[in-house]
């Protein structure tokens, strides 16, 4: 039953109608679980509350499909507003964003001129930029994208996928980069020609790549809400006698509150990755399918008076 909703809300998830529709009628549907307001003002103020309790934070305006060069660059836009904020600010915070809404659907030329422009803003203003990863058809040119301009920016990372069976092969070859990399166990639903189908061979996977990265040397986000790889990590933390300012834990906003308190209770660095913006609907269907039990969550949101 698990699995048929993952694939359910997977599904919809790329449904483009649902996506406008969603944008059209706002917060109505249990976004605001998720996602912290429509724009940067509203995010700034959760962001503050964030970072009061103890909390380091990455953003992402959210969007996705985009298909034309107005809306890429007017995303573009956003990004390197909301580092202006996090500046003026003194927020602790970081940019995340997808290529997608920067335009890779359109042309190469006009995603390296939007992330030109906001990572020279990052330079700027201290903030760090990731690039999110994406689906599998999107994941080799996200890597060539991301290691092209790590040639001239400090302040980039991204991310990688453990339920690939290449990412142990991406992990070497960023190597060179000295990469800041975010590691995930990946949200999107993809053929088993490319990614492990077994939960348990995720998992092992993630291990693997976890420990890899740190055995090189290499700034680690472990972004995950499962306890049984938290253990695992902090393991390795005595295994390799990591420092702890080598890696760090990220997890959702909206989700696992009590987890990220003990961590960071515990004395590690706990990053709450909060997302904002209108283009909510296919970023909501992944954090369902996840972890189903969400839905009531969502059902309490709808209903409520």
């Amino acid at each position: 039953m698990e699995q048929l909703m993952r694939n359910f809300f997977l599904f919809l998830s790329k449904n483009k109608t649902l996506t406008k529709l969603a944008k059209k009628y706002g917060f109505k549907f249990g976004a605001s679980r998720f996602v912290a307001g429509v724009d940067i003002d509203h995010a700034a103020k959760k962001i503050r509350e964030i970072n009061d309790n103890g909390y380091v934070v990455t953003i992402d305006h959210l969007g996705e499909f985009i298909d034309n060069e107005k809306e890429a660059r007017e995303n573009a836009e956003e990004c390197i507003h909301a580092i202006v904020v996090i500046d003026e600010q003194n927020l602790d915070s970081q940019v995340s964003l997808k290529l997608t809404s920067m335009g890779l659907d359109v042309s190469e030329e006009l995603v390296m001129e939007n992330m030109r422009s906001i990572l020279d803003a990052g330079k700027k203003h201290n903030v760090t930029v990731t690039i999110d990863m994406e689906d599998y058809v999107n994941h080799r040119r996200t890597l060539d994208i991301f290691m092209e301009l790590k040639k001239d920016y400090e302040n980039l990372g991204t991310v990688l996928q453990a339920y690939l069976y290449e990412t142990e092969d991406d992990i070497t070859e960023l190597n060179e980069y000295d990469p800041y990399l975010r590691l995930v166990k990946g949200a999107y639903k993809e053929s088993p020609e490319v990614a492990y189908p077994v939960k348990k061979d995720v998992d092992e996977n993630y291990k693997k790549i976890i420990k890899k990265n740190l055995e090189n040397g290499n700034y680690t986000a472990i972004a995950t809400h499962d306890e049984a790889i938290i253990e695992y990590v902090k393991q390795l933390e005595n295994e390799l006698s990591l420092s702890r300012d080598q890696f760090e834990f990220q997890m959702l906003f909206g989700i696992r509150k009590d987890l990220q308190e003990r961590l960071m209770k515990e004395g590690y660095k706990m990053r709450v990755y909060v997302p904002y913006g209108d283009d909510w609907f296919a970023y909501n269907m992944r954090r369902l399918a996840e972890r189903p039990a969400n839905v009531m969550f969502v059902l309490k949101g709808v209903f409520k008076k």
